[in-house]
């Protein structure tokens, strides 16, 4: 039991994708004995005997995608845990509380997984393997002149936890990086710019952009022609953050100009992608489903358990989000 708590504190898990409710409710029941979890009914996992029973009435949520109904039937939650890194999809909660607090995973295993995405996509683009791919569907033999890392500094559009934990990442591996951050920051190895003014000068050092900041009201639509018309000729977009950073016709059309050389998406506006999209069959866009940093369900659970210990003891945690700033 967590000292100062209500004996025994209750949590809800309420997760929209199947599967990954039983797994968070599993993870945090292991982490608090004490404690009595219990699914959202209104999820896919909510069915059984872990689901919460009638009457149930939570301390704390946890989940991603929560039920439009969720904060009308709890209405004594003292908080909601977001199973992700990223909280727009609460910001943007119908029935969202205006004053409930929000909070977000911090890193968790997530930032060396991302790393290594983006790493891999780096040694790709150096290599010319999407080049000898295409080639290959042809049967033709050539070889071609690769890209030595000097040849590809990075940009990376979002400092915060991960964006840091990339930017290392790949300094260490022998990149020029540099970040983009709304205000000043320190990260060993890498110079971070911040500021409207420096926008420009920015994006001309970039030859491979790295998407990690927030979805927010300063960076939905940030990368459009504009943006990606400064980039360094032969220029590649990874974008790992979310869809709405990028606009998507203009993407293309820098891709089809020949403006940009190559993308990386991770992550889209739509979620699944549209089979219609024409990003799926564009022949200078990599697709993954989302998957570059997928969350690991008991080192997050255990952060959650470690701040609701934190929390009790009346002491302040990290992840608490800012509406304001959207994150």
């Amino acid at each position: 039991m967590i000292a100062g708590m209500p004996a025994p504190m209750r949590l809800l898990v309420a997760h929209s994708e199947p599967g990954a409710g039983r797994a968070w409710r599993d993870a945090l029941a292991a982490r608090l004995p004490a404690a009595h979890v219990a699914i959202d009914p209104g999820t896919p996992d909510g069915a059984g005997p872990d689901g919460a029973p009638p009457g149930f009435e939570a301390d704390w949520a946890v989940g991603w995608g929560p039920p439009a109904d969720l904060f009308a039937r709890q209405p004594r939650l003292r908080g909601f845990f977001s199973s992700g890194a990223g909280v727009d999809h609460l910001l943007r909660h119908p029935g969202l509380p205006a004053a409930l607090p929000l909070i977000r995973l911090e890193d968790a295993g997530m930032g060396e997984l991302m790393a290594d995405y983006c790493l891999l996509e780096l040694l790709r683009i150096a290599g010319r393997h999407d080049a000898y791919a295409a080639q290959q569907t042809r049967a033709h033999w050539e070889e071609l002149t690769g890209y030595t890392r000097a040849e590809l500094p990075v940009g990376i559009v979002g400092v915060g936890v991960l964006g840091a934990h990339v930017a290392r990442h790949l300094a260490r591996a022998g990149f020029t990086v540099r970040g983009f951050a709304r205000g000043p920051k320190l990260v060993d190895g890498v110079e971070v710019m911040h500021g409207a003014s420096r926008w420009q000068e920015f994006l001309e050092a970039t030859r491979v952009l790295i998407l990690l900041a927030p979805r927010t009201a300063e960076t939905e639509d940030l990368i459009d022609a504009a943006a990606l018309a400064r980039l360094r000729p032969g220029g590649w977009l990874i974008n790992v953050a979310r869809g709405a950073l990028v606009v998507d016709a203009d993407l293309v059309a820098a891709l089809d100009a020949g403006t940009l050389a190559g993308a990386t998406l991770d992550v889209f506006r739509e979620e699944p992608l549209p089979a219609s999209h024409p990003f799926w069959h564009h022949p200078r866009i990599r697709v993954t489903p989302h998957s570059s940093a997928p969350t690991q369900v008991a080192v997050s659970a255990a952060q959650v358990a470690a701040k609701l210990a934190a929390i009790a003891r009346g002491e302040a945690v990290g992840g608490l989000v800012d509406r304001t700033r959207g994150y």
